[in-house]
């Protein structure tokens, strides 16, 4: 069974095709990332200018005409049929402990704007220090905890506006 594919030029123009159509094209490397295509008798000059090859995006030059093109399968067209989008991340709202300890240190305040990374805190559970970086860029809401004092398994630290 030959596998289908989705073609998606500047998000406006699809085509669909399988192996077997690939089987017919007529294109030849001249370069790196650069091609002579025959279609319908017809010469075409693609280059590959950018791919983001996890994403499956690329940006190609085509007889000095570029386009954004994105590649899909079966199986990432039933991803999306089903309203899950890989790559994407979901939005973390809230910090709880992973497990009972103390905290040490709170590196942040309500209201301040934090991003990706930035250490919220420090919790020492069994003998060792874990520092929480933030999950994501966004503003503290609140602070759950102070200082000094013992949380439980599942506890909210800290919650994102």
């Amino acid at each position: 069974m030959s596998k289908t594919y989705t073609l998606s030029v500047n998000h406006t123009t699809t085509f669909d095709f399988n192996e077997s159509s690939l089987e017919h094209l007529d294109a030849v490397a001249i370069g790196t990332h650069k091609f002579h295509v025959l279609q319908n008798s017809k010469p075409y000059v693609a280059e590959i200018i950018s791919c983001d090859f996890l994403a499956k995006k690329y940006t190609v030059k085509v007889n000095n005409n570029t386009y954004e093109v994105s590649l899909s399968n079966d199986l990432d067209n039933l991803i999306k049929g089903l309203g899950i989008e890989r790559g994407k991340t979901k939005v973390v709202n809230a910090i709880k402990a992973p497990m009972p300890g103390l905290i040490l240190e709170i590196n942040v305040e309500v209201g301040q704007e934090v991003k990706e990374n930035d250490p919220l805190l420090i919790l020492e559970a069994m003998k060792m220090e874990n520092s929480f970086l933030s999950p994501r860029d966004g503003k503290i809401k609140s602070i759950a905890v102070t200082k000094g004092i013992a949380v439980d398994k599942g506890q909210l630290l800290i919650e994102f506006e």
